[in-house]
């Protein structure tokens, strides 16, 4: 009888843990609609040459932007010009 109810708790102990909630909830779709297009980000920075999101990194070439693949496992953010044309 000992060992059945040994047997027990181990069970439930190991289960426990996968019923825990420590995943992250998702962003909201809010924010996720605030996130500036890249034609917006364009068209509003018209000096940019060079800009990336953290996950990918883009030159602008005869006004369309190449981009590379993005990275693994990256987290986007806000498009940041990182070179300006020297108009």
């Amino acid at each position: 009888m000992r060992s059945f109810i040994f047997s027990l708790l181990f069970l439930i102990g190991g289960i426990s843990p996968a019923l825990c909630d420590d995943a992250q909830p998702a962003e909201p779709a809010e924010k996720l609609a605030d996130m500036q297009s890249m034609k917006d980000f364009l068209a509003a920075n018209p000096d940019c040459r060079e800009f990336n999101d953290s996950c990918s990194y883009c030159v602008v070439t005869n006004g369309q932007a190449e981009c590379s693949t993005p990275q693994i496992a990256c987290v986007k953010k806000p498009y940041q010009c990182t070179a300006r044309s020297g108009k």
